[in-house]
Parts: C-alpha cells; sequence; structure tokens
C-alpha cells in the first residue's frame, strides 16, 4: 500500500527543507515531497503553503507559477491545507508590506505593519517581533491536540494578520498589541509562527495536522 503524500509547496520562498525534514520526523506514514509541480500538488493527500520573505515577491513568484488558482482550488476539494508565516499572510486578502499587496483571499482579512513606536507595558520592543512567545488557545481544535494553552513558539515577523471573522481565530499572541497567530476555517489552517523551529510544541502540531481530518 502507497503511502499517502504530504506537499511542502515550492515558490522559492520558505524554509522548505526545514519543514519537510521536520514532517519526515512526526509523520513516518506518509511520503513528504517538495514540489512545484501542480499535479505533484493536486494528487496530494495535504498540503503545506510555507513562506519568507516580502509579500510582494511571494505573491509575484504565487501568481507566475499559478499557484493562486491552484491553493484555492485545492482548498475546495476539502483536502487539508496549512499556512506558514508569509504563507499564512498569503493566505489573507491585503497586506500592507510594500505599498500594499493583494494576497489570494481565503482567509478574509489584513496583514497590518507593527509599527516603529511598538510598546509593551510603557517600553518600546523591538520589530521584528523575533523569538519565542507564547500562544493563546481560543478555541479547541484538532491542532491543539497534546499542545498546552500558552505553549511556546518561534516567530520572525514585522506584519501580523488581523482577520474579518473572529470565529476562525483559534490562537492569538502579545506583542505590544494582541493579534491572531493561528486561524482555520473548514481544511484549511494557517500559522504565524514557524512551527519547524518551535521544538517539541511545533512537531506536536505538524503531527497533528498530518493526522487532521479536516471535518473534525
Amino acid at each position: 500500500m502507497s503511502k499517502a503524500t504530504i506537499a511542502v509547496i515550492d515558490y522559492g520562498m520558505g524554509n522548505l527543507h526545514s519543514v519537510a525534514s521536520a514532517l519526515e520526523h512526526v509523520a513516518p506514514n506518509h511520503n513528504i515531497v517538495i514540489s512545484s509541480d501542480a499535479d505533484v500538488i493536486g494528487n496530494s493527500e495535504r498540503i503545506i503553503f510555507p513562506g519568507v520573505g516580502a509579500m510582494r515577491d511571494c505573491m509575484a513568484e504565487i501568481k507566475r507559477l499559478n499557484f493562486h488558482t491552484l491553493v484555492p482550488e485545492f482548498i475546495a476539494s476539502g483536502k487539508p491545507v496549512l499556512g506558514i508565516c508569509v504563507g499564512m499572510q498569503a493566505l489573507m486578502s491585503h497586506s500592507e508590506e510594500n505599498n500594499g499587496v493583494d494576497a489570494i483571499n481565503q482567509l478574509p482579512g489584513r496583514v497590518k505593519f507593527f509599527g516603529e513606536d511598538l510598546k509593551e507595558n510603557g517600553e518600546r520592543v523591538k520589530v521584528p517581533h523575533m523569538g519565542w512567545n507564547t500562544v493563546q488557545q481560543n478555541a479547541d481544535h484538532p491542532l491543539w491536540h497534546n499542545i498546552e494553552n500558552h505553549a511556546h513558539f518561534y516567530f520572525v515577523h514585522s506584519y501580523y494578520a488581523k482577520s474579518e471573522n473572529p470565529d476562525v481565530v483559534i490562537g492569538r499572541c502579545q506583542y505590544g498589541l494582541e493579534f491572531d497567530v493561528v486561524l482555520a476555517k473548514n481544511n484549511l489552517a494557517a500559522v504565524q509562527f514557524h512551527p519547524e523551529k518551535s521544538h517539541s510544541n511545533g512537531l506536536q502540531l505538524l503531527k497533528n495536522f498530518s493526522q487532521w481530518q479536516a471535518d473534525s
């Protein structure tokens, strides 16, 4: 019996090998592939949509490879999808980065800049938000299985997501302001942090994604 495939989408803008290596560790019963091939991606059981870098560059590559059509089609098929970091932001409607960039619009909402004068308890904090921070779980979800509330995850970002629909927000974080870091809508989920860099909590989340039945 052949293994089901988890495809890590390759558009040149993500920690692809780190994500794939983490998946191989937690999902040994799956075939893990890094691919930009539409047929390979479309025939996978589930996909991961990573991303690092500037939103303008990410969306340019996404459109060049026709992923702005392929990813929504995969989501519409009902198979599980996980966006990571800029991959999460690309699933939103619009980003303020690079003087404004329209995104894929699978998770209605906007991506906003933290600002140059971000403060926590009266003290100015650095942007980008880089390092470990706790995540408040706002709702029960299979992605949270065996992960404690307020668990630590690793972040690197200067822009944050603000969902139009509070019902899809299952995780929030505090860094000068409260912002959305985990969104889940039907078979689509997205995280702002890097699970592949988040040690045991991140590995558990990737394991949970590999086992997630999207109707649950």
